[in-house]
């Protein structure tokens, strides 16, 4: 159990790590990356908080995920949640400092994606399960025989436009954005010497088998 204590620690600091590079990179004021344009447009049109909004969006994809046949994990669960909570927490404490020109903007901007980086590093290690969106992205490249990356630039490039039109701010930092966060990862596991193809795993079933089938140890063990 104590393994499993630790890998919770490490899934919850990464999720707040991601959100702190999301807010990092709204804060660079140069346009946002593909699904955050979408979660301030549908957050402007509603009237609810850019957390809120990606809670929904989450939970949405994620049920959609799973119709699609794709196995959700507890990190899948708390990333919907967590994320969310910890992007208004962060935003409403306005700890963290804000571009005034398009310079700083764009160092903030690839700051923000090595945050994100290192985040998922913290998030994929814990091995509880892949995100909502990137679950839907699995779920689609399976369904439709398509190569993973045309699938995700499918989902990021409608996400981008369904957001662009509710009032989620484009720019050059969406491209920015879009180009450099598969760098920013892959530069970032391959310092940290991190393999996600060594990650197995573990859905909510497995996990719930962990926490509540245990079997009981002998007492003179």
């Amino acid at each position: 159990m104590k393994q499993f204590y630790i890998r919770m620690l490490r899934l919850i600091f990464g999720l707040f790590l991601y959100a702190v590079g999301i807010v990092i990179t709204l804060n660079a004021h140069i346009g946002y990356a593909p699904w955050d344009v979408f979660h301030v447009g549908f957050a402007k049109m509603t009237g609810i908080s850019i957390g809120t909004a990606s809670i929904i969006a989450g939970a949405v994809i994620g049920i959609l995920a799973l119709f699609l046949g794709e196995k959700l994990g507890l990190g899948t669960i708390l990333n919907m949640f967590l994320i969310g909570i910890f992007l208004d927490l962060i935003l409403a404490l306005q700890i963290l400092p804000t571009a005034t020109n398009m310079l700083l903007g764009i160092m903030m901007l690839i700051v923000g994606l090595f945050v994100i980086a290192f985040a998922t590093y913290f998030y994929i290690g814990s091995a509880f399960g892949a995100g909502p969106r990137d679950s839907l992205m699995v779920a689609l490249t399976r369904k439709t025989n398509m190569p993973v990356g045309i699938c995700r630039g499918i989902i990021e490039l409608l996400a981008v436009v369904v957001g662009w039109r509710l009032g989620g701010m484009v720019g050059i930092g969406t491209i920015i954005s879009a180009l450099c966060i598969g760098i920013c990862v892959e530069t970032t596991f391959k310092l940290l010497k991190f393999d996600t193809t060594e990650v197995q795993h573990e859905t909510l079933n497995m996990t719930y088998k962990l926490l509540f089938h245990r079997k009981e140890k002998p007492l003179n063990d």
